[in-house]
């Protein structure tokens, strides 16, 4: 986003942006409410596309499943499917004004990072978990309980070959997203291609890495199935994994570029959308 970018809105908006960082909960909410209210939308289709998907290819009474035997290109086709999802977020209106995170661990990265206020760091955290939720049920009510089935379970995530598997699985995945996301948006010939280059790494690690965590990535895709599925085995490797990786993440690009700081927080800001996070011009 450029600085001509970047002051694009009310006067008001422009004053809480000069006070960044000194905002309080009722300030954030009553300035910044879109932004929640849109980051909540996008996790909700997140998830509803992800149980939708995983319903198609795993349920027993639907005709793919049968047809498709094979559980690797089950897999590559559920990547393919919730990659597409992924980057058509990022890139949709919503995800150009929120940021797309869609994951309160790349929020809380980019909140290390001294990009994403406090307070807005707490309320994206909060839409993203409600989001989750959101997403499940709506596709229980859309696929009329089809998602509960035992061969879908919500599209829980669940590895095969144990917790420490998992965590590293996860810690290796997550640390991976984040410094792809960092490494591209800071480059200014390749910042408007970083959507597609996530989505690409959603479809592969929902390919090859799912039978060794379930490919979460994301406290938010774990919490949403399993509030619905109540599998909540292990449950803090997905919230804990994710979260480490992505901070590692963030601590190692700041070292590489001694200290310096992203520009911001979006997925894509190379638009005309409102900013609300920090900028380093």
């Amino acid at each position: 986003m450029t600085e001509s970018a970047s002051k694009i809105g009310p006067p008001l908006v422009r004053d809480a942006r000069r006070a960044w960082g000194i905002l309080g909960p009722a300030a954030s909410v009553r300035l910044h409410w879109p932004e929640y209210l849109m980051e909540a939308g996008e996790v909700t289709l997140y998830l509803l596309f992800t149980c939708c998907f995983a319903t198609i290819l795993q349920h027993p009474a639907s005709p793919v499943s049968h047809l498709v035997a094979s559980g690797i290109l089950r897999r590559a086709l559920m990547g393919l499917a919730v990659g597409a999802t992924v980057a058509a977020i990022a890139i949709s209106p919503w995800g150009k004004q929120s940021g797309g995170h869609i994951n309160p661990a790349m929020t809380l990265a980019f909140y290390r990072l001294g990009k994403v206020a406090r307070w807005d760091a707490w309320l994206y955290g909060a839409a993203q978990f409600l989001g989750a939720v959101s997403g499940v049920a709506m596709a229980t009510f859309v696929l009329r309980g089809a998602p509960g089935d035992s061969a879908v379970r919500y599209a829980v995530t669940a590895g095969v070959y144990g917790r420490a598997v998992a965590f590293a699985a996860e810690l290796a995945i997550s640390f991976l997203l984040m410094i792809t996301v960092l490494g591209l948006t800071n480059h200014q010939r390749l910042a408007s291609y970083t959507p597609y280059f996530v989505g690409s790494l959603y479809a592969v690690n929902i390919t090859f890495e799912t039978p060794l965590s379930g490919m979460s990535m994301n406290p938010a895709r774990t919490f949403g199935p399993a509030v619905y599925s109540g599998y909540w085995h292990a449950i803090w490797i997905y919230f804990v994994a994710p979260t480490f990786g992505m901070l590692a993440a963030a601590e190692i690009f700041l070292r590489a570029r001694n200290g310096r700081p992203p520009f911001c927080a979006k997925l894509c800001h190379t638009n005309s959308k409102r900013c609300i996070f920090k900028h380093d011009l």
